[in-house]
């Protein structure tokens, strides 16, 4: 099997030998109108009133996107996913070398420190296949690699940090 990884958006990557510069980073995002699907917490005050920042899906969208197309150990067959890359995610909010930790809705949680991904992986998905992931589906963010393109993605630690149900992310100091 093989993953691929097409990004939209905003994020400079190497995929397949080309480098692809794409504008989008910096947007200002609105309060969410929708429901929150994510909470980042323990921001720096001075940037993040309230240290906290809230995403609707709508947020989620409109910053730079990438698309993983990968296979699985919980699921039946290749899916594709979409979603924001962890590392957009940190540089919309101006977090460099920090640690996060991963919540799940139940009540799963595990650390990964930012400096361990890449630009365009792991992503935050919120689609799979091209619809929205319910709660019930390990929705309404899965966090994602490319398990398919290579032996780095196929392990404890990174099985253990592809956290479903994800709804906040918390910021270690």
């Amino acid at each position: 099997m093989f993953s691929r990884v097409w990004l939209r958006g905003g994020v400079f990557g190497i995929l397949a030998g080309a480098l692809l510069i794409l504008p989008g980073f910096g947007q200002t995002l609105s309060a969410p109108v929708g429901p929150t699907i994510l909470t980042v917490v323990g921001l720096d005050p001075a940037l993040h009133p309230g240290g906290r920042e809230e995403f609707d899906l709508a947020m989620l969208q409109a910053l730079p996107q990438a698309t993983i197309e990968t296979t699985s150990v919980w699921t039946d067959g290749l899916h594709r996913f979409t979603g924001v890359p962890l590392a957009a995610l940190a540089q919309h909010l101006k977090l460099t070398d920090a640690n996060l930790r991963m919540h799940a809705l139940n009540d799963y949680s595990v650390d990964m420190p930012l400096s361990e991904t890449e630009p365009e992986v792991p992503i935050l998905a919120y689609e799979m296949d091209g619809a929205a992931m319910p709660v019930r589906d390990k929705g309404p963010i899965w966090i994602i690699y490319p398990y398919d393109a290579g032996a780095q993605y196929r392990t404890d630690t990174i099985y253990t940090r592809s956290v479903w149900q994800l709804d906040q992310i918390e910021v270690l100091r």
